[in-house]
């Protein structure tokens, strides 16, 4: 019989004693300072359990509850013969005798209070005593007593009646929460203040008898007032707060949000949004991360909290959003790292249609042909097609996923060419976070990277550092503005603006737009994301622990010997130099670029070496370079292409306003203007031109080929479709 009583009392206790406790969502910076709570399921702000108790009210709770606790193995059978003659005397029950053991020994319980239970409590406080020290036996009762209304547990308490964590609690702090979870029904701050009042002060004078304060702290505890109503808990980054409760909810997460920063950064979006708001822009979102660590330092996810409108609760950093222009530096450097292109190669910038898909430039220009890192620079359009479709739609979309963009689920033929212009949804945060990437690669701080030439980055950052700054400052000429690396980005229907900058210390990401989706006129990455990115960037100061990971100029480092190759490049083509380019200049390179090819632009004709682009990429061209210099009275490889319809195009004519049919105006470059050219819609002679080598006609419906053929026999051909003739 005695081993059983033995072995009922070794098992008696339950190994967690508040198992299936529901707790508070508990969101904390760098620091450990609270940015953010969720109450728990069942409706009370019950943070989860800590280890320690400071020291001001555990001095304090030990006083008042049991003086004692320190000794008694987990009853107190003075206390309890006392309190037994002082409710004999008094003919009711006006003290209960538990020790602070067994009162959590009763609130992990729940059950109902009479002189069994207060036995059975006994008993299970004895083997408490023998499974946990006094200081986490002072730590649970702390987490789990009630302290008034829904608020639970010591450090809720100190939040919601102080405003402050319990480490901060002034003595007088300390003693009215030290008596609130004897009577935490009849005695509150917001009511029976003069009863909580006076057993303050008498539990501070109790301290003051036992040593434990002087005369002086006493006496300023008890001139402190007592708390009004719950105060409302710290609200930054409320996003970030929500995401946490519905992902680890229960928990206390620890972040790398900076606070002080945080403040900063929510207070400059806010105003920034206000501002924007007057325009029919609603919502704002931004990041902050730092390159060194690689953590996440500051999160808005959508600003302006305050101002009630639609969508201000989505968080947009998290949610997927037309990424517009922003991926165009992945495939710039992509492509330099495996040595396609160089940093200055002409990519062409003509009309293309590739199945029905015809892209444009933000201007609607077309420029024949763009260095590759100024067409990078200004954002083009077409040239980004032309190096997709170079690259490859499956390729890219298996590096975006590697170098971290969560949200592409899709077939690579969903997508298709348009992945480069906003055809994807990318989220705030994952497109940040690739930025921040490409600089940690950069500077050595992760090694396992996609894009990871470092010859290939600094060409990449080196071409975003010249994208024209909303604030018009030229960091060439003002010392102290800062170089960043930045891209923008502006969705179809102008519903997406972004803004996203990196240097060697911080990437700073930045939406703007309606949560809804409802587009803005002159809604652009360069007009609205821009500007608050550059003022976010303001806000951060040159990374302390980071002294030598950039030259004096605060710029990266360039690429040091062994990592780069040496080679000739045309600068006329961007190219390497071929055998009639006669000028070159020595770049240094990635070392993919020896697979490079060489230039194709430069020809010998007779006896001298000529730029020559083909005939479609120089019509264009001689509108924005009067320098250029075309072939006349002499031939080439090519002397006529197509500028109107683009090859593969699908047309569809309209019917004119009096109800006659539309037409389509053929459009041929050639490299002799004067040159007489004769046209054949599907080998029917249809008519010829001069000068103007232009054709308006009005095929059927069906596929055609149009040829063109010059008095010298030169010829070319684009095939095309009309669809159908459509009613205005």
């Amino acid at each position: 019989m005695t081993a059983v009583l033995v072995l009922w009392y070794l098992l008696c206790l339950p190994r967690d004693l508040f198992k299936g406790t529901p707790y508070s969502t508990v969101v904390l910076d760098r620091s450990g300072e609270l940015l953010g709570a969720r109450i728990a399921d069942d409706g009370q702000w019950r943070f989860p359990p800590c280890d320690t108790v400071p020291e001001r009210y555990a001095k304090a709770v030990i006083q008042f509850e049991d003086k004692y606790f320190r000794w008694h193995p987990g009853v107190n059978p003075v206390a309890i013969a006392r309190a037994a003659i002082g409710n004999l005397r008094a003919g009711r029950v006006t003290s209960g005798g538990s020790t602070i053991t067994m009162q959590v020994i009763r609130i992990s319980r729940r059950r109902e209070r009479n002189i069994w239970q207060k036995g059975i409590e006994a008993i299970l406080a004895t083997r408490l005593e023998l499974r946990c020290s006094k200081k986490k036996i002072l730590a649970l009762y702390a987490s789990h007593a009630p302290f008034g209304g829904n608020v639970v547990g010591l450090e809720a308490a100190s939040w919601r009646y102080f405003g402050r964590p319990a480490s901060e609690l002034s003595w007088g702090e300390a003693a009215t929460l030290a008596i609130l979870p004897n009577a935490p029904s009849s005695i509150h701050p917001g009511r029976n203040r003069q009863l909580l009042l006076d057993k303050r002060n008498r539990l501070l004078h109790n301290l003051l008898s036992a040593g434990v304060l002087d005369s002086l702290t006493c006496e300023l505890a008890c001139d402190e007032p007592l708390p009004d109503q719950p105060v409302p808990l710290p609200a930054y980054a409320p996003h970030l707060t929500e995401w946490y409760a519905s992902t680890q909810r229960g928990q206390q997460v620890r972040t790398a949000i900076d606070l002080p920063l945080q403040r900063r950064v929510e207070a400059m979006t806010d105003r920034w949004s206000d501002e924007l708001d007057r325009t029919g822009i609603q919502d704002l979102a931004a990041v902050v991360m730092d390159i060194h660590s690689g953590e996440l330092i500051a999160y808005v996810g959508n600003a302006s909290q305050q101002r009630q409108r639609p969508g201000r609760q989505v968080d947009i950093a998290r949610s997927p959003r037309s990424t517009g222009s922003v991926l165009k530096p992945l495939l710039y450097c992509a492509l330099l790292q495996e040595g396609s292109i160089l940093p200055y190669t002409l990519l062409p910038d003509v009309p293309i249609n590739l199945n029905g898909f015809s892209p444009q430039n933000f201007d609607l220009q077309f420029y024949g042909a763009v260095p590759a890192s100024e067409a990078l620079a200004r954002s083009l359009n077409v040239p980004a097609v032309h190096m997709l479709r170079d690259y490859g739609v499956p390729k890219f979309q298996d590096l975006l996923r590697n170098l971290g963009m969560t949200t592409l689920t899709r077939d690579p033929a969903d997508y298709g060419l348009s992945l480069i212009l906003g055809g994807a949804e990318g989220t705030l945060l994952d497109i940040t976070g690739i930025y921040a990437r490409l600089s940690r690669c950069y500077q050595g701080l992760e090694e396992d990277c996609p894009l990871k030439d470092r010859t290939a980055l600094w060409y990449t950052f080196d071409a975003l550092k010249e994208v024209s700054r909303p604030d018009e400052l030229d960091w060439r000429l003002v010392r102290s503005v800062r170089k960043v690396a930045w891209k923008t980005g502006t969705s179809y229907g102008f519903r997406d603006a972004w803004a996203v900058g990196v240097t060697t210390d911080y990437a700073v990401g930045v939406w703007v737009g309606n949560a809804q989706g409802q587009g803005v006129p002159g809604l652009t990455g360069a007009r609205t994301a821009g500007p608050v990115m550059f003022d976010l960037l303001g806000l951060l100061p040159r990374h302390a622990n980071a002294e030598n990971a950039y030259a004096a100029d605060g710029w990266f480092l360039p690429p040091v010997y062994g990592e780069y190759i040496r080679a000739e490049v045309c600068p006329e083509s961007g190219f390497l130099r071929g055998h009639a380019c006669e000028r070159a200049d020595t770049l240094i390179l990635p070392v993919a670029a020896q697979r490079s090819a060489p230039c194709p632009y430069h020809q010998v004709i007779d006896g001298e070496s000529r730029f020559l682009l083909p005939p479609r990429m120089e019509w264009f061209y001689r509108q924005h370079h009067p320098e250029y210099r075309p072939l006349q009275g002499a031939q080439s490889d090519r002397q006529l292409e197509f500028i109107y319809p683009e090859p593969g195009s699908t047309i569809t004519i309209p019917r004119q306003l009096d109800g006659s049919m539309g037409s389509i105006v053929f459009n041929l470059a050639h490299r002799d203007p004067s040159m007489q050219v004769f046209w054949h819609l599907d080998n029917e002679y249809v008519g010829e031109t001069r000068l103007i080598h232009q054709l308006s006609l009005t095929p059927p419906p069906g596929d055609h080929v149009m040829t063109a053929v010059d008095e010298q026999g030169n010829s070319t051909a684009v095939r095309f479709t009309v669809a159908y003739y459509q009613n205005n």
